[in-house]
Parts: C-alpha cells; structure tokens; sequence
C-alpha cells in the first residue's frame, strides 16, 4: 500500500457547498496556476408502477465489496466516527424499488421515484433507465448540499440525470439519509457526512443486483458536497467502482470546511462540536480521520476532477491541493479548470459534461 497522508489534517462537512448554498465564502487568495492543471478548451405520470420494475431481493453475494486490503491492513480507528471505522463496516444495500415512474425530461430514458435498503434504513431517490434491453452502465450521483428541511427528491442534479440517462448510462441518483422520504436520523448523525458516504456506496450495490445493469460498469459523480461525499467513497470502498467525477468539490481537508461554511453560518454547532471532539489543535488525528486526504492512497480508481476559475464558494485552492496530494499518493487524478465559471457552472456547463460522459466511456469501456 503506498505510504498514506496521515499527518494532513482533514474536517467533514458539516454545512458543505452546493448549487443553492446559503454558506458561500469568497476565495480570499486564489494561488497561481499550477502545472498539473488542465484549462478546458472550447468543444465543438404515470403513477402506477412499471411492469419491469427495477426490484430485487438480496442475493446471496457477499454483503461487503472485496478489496484489495485485508482488515489488519486498513488505517487504525482512533474514533467510531471516521473513515477507518466506515471501512470496517459490511454494505449491505438492497432492494431497490419503484414507488412510481415520473414523466421523463426527454423520450431517451424512463424515469422512476425508488428507495433502496442502506444500513437498515430506507433511501430515496431518483432512477434513470435508457431505452432498451441493457445491460447498461450505470452512475451514482450524489448531490451537493441543500437544506434537507426544504429538498426535495432527486435536486441538485437534474441536468447531469438528463444527460448522462440519454448518454445511455442507468443513473441512480441518491437523496441521502434525512432527505425528502428518506428515513431520518438525528440531525448530530449527518455532521461528519460519513452516513451520505454510506449511502452512496450502498446505492452502488443496490445497482449491481439489477439485471439491466452491467454490474462491471459502474461510476460515481458528485458535486460540492457531493464531491466530499464521493472521495469518502472512493478511499472506504477502493474497487466498488471504475470511475469517478467530481464537480466543484468542497475541500478534502474537512477542517477547511468546518472553518468555511460552519464557523461564520452557525458558530454554536461548531463551538457544541469542539467540546464534543477537541479542537483540530487538541485533536489532530480525530480531524485527519474525517478527511479523505488522509487515505488518498487507498484510491485505485481514476478520477476527473472540474471546477471554476472563480469559484468564491469552494475556493480554487481546494481543488488544487486535493488533486496535488492525489496525484503524491499514485492516484490517475486530472484537474480541468473553467475560464470564468463560478460554483455553479452556467456557461461551460455543456463543455464539462460532454467532457464527463467521455470520461466515464472510456474509463469503463463503453462504447462511444
């Protein structure tokens, strides 16, 4: 295993970014470009249920996905909140079901509301199905941050669904725990992220079991928390999936986070935090354990990261450093900035997600 990053500290998002934050943070001190750093040129209701419901019962596969790391090999747990001790944990995600099919956005694709079983609760979410027999490859996309008292199902996305569906990719796109009808948890629970992390992976094994799915052809996409949420993934589950995006990610370091967005937006949360854990000062490796800086070398998938030159909610730098220190620890990592776009990507939008599709196609061996 090559030598982890364990003396960077690391903070989860406990009020990360997203299309429609209300925690933005104005990038102070941009560094100059780096030379790993790729700047992208331009390029040319039905309620009732379907007869082919996308539903199945468990199998009898193993309940954890295999890597390549026995369990006297993974990183140390100094807390039962981190991502040492998420790696322990068995994935257990199942039975993923219709609750109604939804008129679709174009003709490409079916579209379903579904819930999938993760860690014991129920999931919601969105379900995109191409036309045709499949099997097909198939994303996870996980969302960026919005209010869970005001989310509703299947936001944050509703461009890359669309899009990447009618690409002809099976999209499964997670509410996350405490979101629209999802089960709830105690608000304490979602702090470090680490369930949406959960979820997510789950929602990868909940797709492997479809049989329209070609369980060998999967990835992952996130955006602003999401993104977050994604790396978590990425360095919990090494080989749950072939592939990964992220879009304007928040930091890796998840003291970065907890200083941007918690800190001025809800000073009480993060002083209750403090006395619960320390400061980062007083308890470094509890800070590095929620970072997934800290386990980049567990990575074993490539991963395309994009962002705006002029992001003032996830600052630059973030993206930087985070695709340095992947790069440092052996990761297939690429950085693509876009000229004047912002957290939200208006202009280049279409540029970037052409730019993802193509990824993910050849990343998975699809067909072009």
């Amino acid at each position: 295993m090559r030598r982890a990053l364990a003396a960077i500290l690391t903070v989860p998002l406990l009020a990360a970014c997203s299309e429609g934050d209300d925690d933005p943070a104005p990038d102070s001190a941009p560094p100059p470009s780096s030379t790993q750093v790729t700047t992208a040129p331009p390029e040319p209701s039905e309620s009732a249920e379907p007869t082919d419901e996308p539903s199945e019962e468990p199998t009898d596969e193993p309940s954890q996905e295999p890597t390549d790391d026995p369990a006297d090999d993974l990183p140390p747990v100094t807390n039962r909140l981190s991502l040492p001790a998420i790696m322990r944990e068995d994935l257990n995600g199942h039975r993923l079901r219709v609750i109604r099919q939804v008129p679709a956005d174009t003709g490409g694709h079916t579209k379903y509301e579904v819930s999938y079983r993760s860690d014991g609760l129920t999931i919601t979410g969105e379900l995109f199905r191409p036309n045709g027999p499949g099997p097909f490859p198939a994303l996870v996309l996980n969302h960026g941050y919005i209010d869970p008292a005001i989310y509703e199902t299947g936001q944050g996305l509703a461009r890359e669904q669309t899009w990447l569906a009618d690409a002809g990719f099976v999209v499964l796109h997670t509410d996350y725990r405490g979101h629209a009808g999802s089960d709830d948890v105690p608000p304490v629970d979602l702090e470090s992220r680490l369930g949406y992390a959960r979820d997510a992976a789950n929602a990868v094994r909940a797709l492997k079991q479809l049989d329209y799915v070609d369980a060998d052809k999967l990835g992952m996409l996130g955006r602003s928390m999401g993104g977050g949420v994604t790396q978590n993934v990425l360095v919990a589950y090494p080989g749950l999936v072939d592939a990964a995006v992220v879009y304007a990610s928040v930091s890796s370091d998840f003291v970065d986070n907890l200083e941007q967005f918690t800190e001025p937006n809800r000073p009480d949360e993060l002083q209750a935090y403090y006395e619960r854990f320390g400061t980062p000062r007083e308890n470094p490796d509890f800070y590095a354990g929620l970072s997934s800086r800290t386990y980049y070398d567990r990575i074993t998938e490539p991963v395309l990261s994009l962002h705006g030159e002029v992001d003032d909610t996830c600052p630059p730098r973030w993206a930087r450093a985070s695709d340095r220190l992947m790069q440092r620890a052996g990761v297939d990592s690429k950085l693509v900035f876009y000229e004047g776009e912002g957290h939200t990507f208006y202009g280049a939008w279409e540029r970037s997600i052409r730019r993802s599709v193509r990824f993910f196609k050849r990343q998975l061996d699809v067909a072009a």
